[in-house]
């Protein structure tokens, strides 16, 4: 007898498992993260982790309500959420209020709400939308403008707060375009742009020990050298490729060339526009000498706590650096440092095992979907959530720059929290919809 199984019945509970398994951790993270060197009061509901506690049974009320929604009515209303997210953006640059420089909350009391972070889930369902009409793919110019822009405007609303690293998160998004058929010749350009970008930097770094260079000119002659180095591959092409594939390859060599030192010329320009400390948390990355002696303060000081955990860390709520507040925002963009000082080198790479499953999981949901509204919106799910875990990490461990973002599910905060919630469990409530089965 052919019968459908109930939602419930049909939920990814392995997903769901993965994610309470983080907020879990999260909120222990947390809670020794914020309590100092006195011992945590439990009961403590005005406290940060106290109120992590709250925004996590909240979370997981918002989850069991999505779970119980139609996934037509996410489909339906994509240009709904979307449209309503934009002016929220619009809205929180003329009245919100600023948290360490960036306009980007909205107070109510002793709360705030980020807009942003509701931003990326929209913009994933919008893309979604966009990219199901037909066939599914990046069909022509004008599907591929649509799609930028729906990107496009809430990161430049993003990053007009500022807040950059938010800004990069939607720049992700790219990764979903690229499996809907962007040709692979964008993320080469891209990838060339960055290699230049800090070569760039690098080379303008060593001016200061040659100054008889000259900033410009060693920039120019650095990209001389790529011009020189693609004219020797050009002239080898024939030798490697396939009589019919050598004037295509040729013409993506060169588009691409052209492509990544537009690209790498905005970067540099940009990077040159950007306020004094987000510069030079550029230039610490790469370790370039900086006039203010405390530019590298959280990078030293993560990666001091992050070491001093060993193989098997100092125990929950042992942490000294952690104790002690050695690190700026320890509970929030800096809460794998709490991590690697209580947990280790084990408890760390637990966590990183746990995301990549997590993220290999998305990917696994994404690839049985028949609905092309639902794999294109799981890609904007799996690139949203890469970035985040991408840059966090990156971040803490001296391998990125050090910008505002929130390692998902286990960050202080209530926005970031829910923004991940929304994102995941609307994903899971589609993919419960994806077939009828036997039983």
């Amino acid at each position: 007898m052919r019968r459908s199984q109930s939602v419930g019945q049909r939920i990814d509970w392995f997903t769901v498992g993965i994610v309470a398994i983080m907020m879990i951790l999260g909120w222990l993270n947390v809670s020794s993260a914020t309590a100092g060197a006195s011992p945590v009061d439990w009961l403590d509901w005005g406290s940060k982790q106290g109120k992590q506690l709250i925004w996590i049974l909240i979370c997981s009320v918002l989850a069991v309500v999505i779970l119980n929604i139609e996934g037509e009515f996410f489909i339906r209303t994509s240009i709904l959420h979307y449209v309503i997210n934009v002016v929220l953006l619009l809205t929180v640059l003329i009245i919100g209020k600023k948290v360490g420089g960036a306009r980007s909350w909205f107070g109510f009391g002793s709360m705030s709400i980020q807009p942003s972070e509701f931003a990326k889930p929209a913009a994933a369902l919008l893309l979604a939308w966009l990219l199901s009409r037909g066939d599914g793919k990046l069909r022509d110019l004008k599907t591929l403008v649509q799609s930028i822009a729906i990107v496009s405007i809430p990161a430049a609303l993003t990053l007009l707060q500022p807040d950059a690293g938010t800004t990069l998160v939607f720049g992700g998004l790219i990764f979903t375009l690229y499996r809907e058929g962007l040709s692979g010749n964008v993320l080469i350009a891209g990838f060339c742009a960055l290699l230049i970008t800090v070569a760039s930097i690098l080379t303008s770094a060593a001016t200061v020990d040659y100054p008889w260079i000259g900033e410009q000119s060693a920039i120019g002659l650095l990209w001389l050298i790529l011009v020189v180095f693609c004219l020797i591959f050009w002239q080898l092409i024939p030798n490697i490729v396939v009589p019919r594939n050598r004037r295509r390859v040729r013409n993506t060599t060169w588009i691409s060339l052209v492509a990544a030192m537009l690209l790498s010329a905005g970067m540099h320009t940009g990077l040159e526009q950007l306020p004094r400390h987000q510069r030079e948390r550029v230039q610490v990355l790469f370790g370039i000498d900086v006039s203010n002696p405390d530019a590298d303060y959280n990078i030293r000081h993560a990666k001091a706590a992050i070491g001093s955990g060993g193989l098997s860390g100092k125990g929950f709520l042992n942490g000294p650096m952690t104790a002690y507040g050695f690190v700026p925002e320890q509970e929030t963009d800096f809460i794998f440092c709490t991590v690697g000082e209580e947990w280790g080198f084990l408890g760390s790479t637990f966590v990183i095992i746990l995301f990549t499953v997590l993220l290999f999981r998305i990917l696994a949901i994404a690839e049985r979907q028949r609905s092309d509204f639902t794999r294109v919106y799981a890609y904007g799910v799996v690139s949203i959530l890469f970035m985040h875990y991408l840059i966090n990490i990156g971040m803490v461990l001296g391998l990125a720059p050090v910008i505002g973002i929130p390692l998902p599910f286990f960050s202080a905060g209530g926005s970031s929290l829910m923004g991940f919630t929304l994102l995941v469990f609307i994903l899971l409530r589609l993919d419960a919809e994806r077939v009828s089965v036997l039983r």
